[in-house]
């Protein structure tokens, strides 16, 4: 390292620099002794001196770059959230440019660093150029993760806030990045996703219209009464006021239908509409409410049972 930046500072550096490339490492080696010994200590040492402080001052002038860069980075990430918010777009494709244009950024900032330390930038693109094939190969399944990416913006399968069941999970989806999809399960675990596979695999989407439906099935012993039991499920589901209605749009009015008999029990289906945010509520609160007010009605639910006949011989 002491050596190359004497080098820049003297003419024989030029010299040595010019004949690095063509002439074996002996010679150059035996060249640069060569100008050692005939470089008077004290030249040598003021020359090295002033090169450490150019060289000082460069990695001086790196660093004020890096913090400087890194604070407008900071800085445009903002603006850009703030301005995707005060027009109203989707949260998605908000996450997903400010991590496209943080990574570009970056990039940008280290070829900057890298060109004021006297490193020639020009070489270095050149060789990550011809890298980029090799690495692009080693990388394949980042970049169909990112191509993955920007499928998913351009369909739309899905936005933050929405209830996703995909590749095995499901959760709430909190963001979309340049190549993955972060979603929160019901107990807050963060599950990470690869966009490559998530935009080519099946993706239900619980959120995607504005109501559901809810199907329970509700099997009672023989011997109860039709008319009496398909009675009381109505009054139940009257009294939650969040079920709706054939005067909402998308839904329909809730219905009570005996739907099988099998061979210990009569299945009762009862169908009823709800705004998606209140599936999970309604649908619990009416287990509850089947298993506890049918009873009170003299309603019995049905339980395997097994005769048993012993002959004596």
């Amino acid at each position: 390292m002491l050596i190359h930046l004497l080098q820049t500072v003297t003419p024989e550096a030029e010299q040595i620099a010019q004949k690095f490339s063509t002439d074996s490492l002996t010679t150059k080696g035996a060249e640069i002794m060569e100008i050692l010994r005939n470089t008077p200590p004290r030249e040598l040492v003021e020359e090295m001196i002033t090169s450490f402080i150019k060289f000082g001052i460069k990695v001086l002038f790196a660093l004020v770059i890096y913090f400087i860069g890194a604070w407008l980075i900071r800085r445009f990430k903002n603006v850009i959230a703030k301005a995707f918010t005060r027009r109203g777009a989707d949260a998605t494709l908000t996450s997903f440019i400010q991590s496209l244009v943080t990574a570009i950024l970056w990039i940008i900032l280290i070829m900057v660093m890298i060109g004021t330390l006297g490193i020639n930038t020009t070489s270095l693109a050149a060789l990550l150029a011809a890298g980029g094939m090799a690495i692009g190969m080693a990388m394949s399944g980042t970049v169909q993760n990112f191509a993955g990416g920007i499928m998913l913006l351009a369909f739309k399968p899905f936005k933050a806030g929405d209830y996703i069941e995909a590749q095995g999970y499901a959760g709430t989806v909190k963001e979309i990045n340049i190549v993955s999809t972060k979603i929160t399960t019901f107990d807050n675990k963060l599950i990470i996703l690869p966009n490559g596979a998530l935009s080519n695999g099946t993706i239900n989407n619980y959120s995607a219209n504005p109501v559901r439906r809810i199907d329970l099935r509700v099997d009672v012993a023989y011997g109860c009464d039709a008319a009496a039991v398909k009675e009381k499920l109505m009054r139940i589901i009257g009294s939650q006021e969040k079920i709706l209605d054939a005067e909402t749009r998308g839904a329909q009015d809730p219905t009570v239908v005996l739907s099988a008999m099998k061979e210990s029990s009569v299945e009762f289906l009862i169908r009823i509409w709800v705004k998606a945010s209140d599936y999970f509520e309604v649908s619990f609160w009416l287990n509850e409410a089947v298993y506890t007010q049918l009873p009170e009605e003299g309603i019995s639910f049905p339980f395997p049972q097994m005769d048993v006949h012993i002959k004596q011989g």
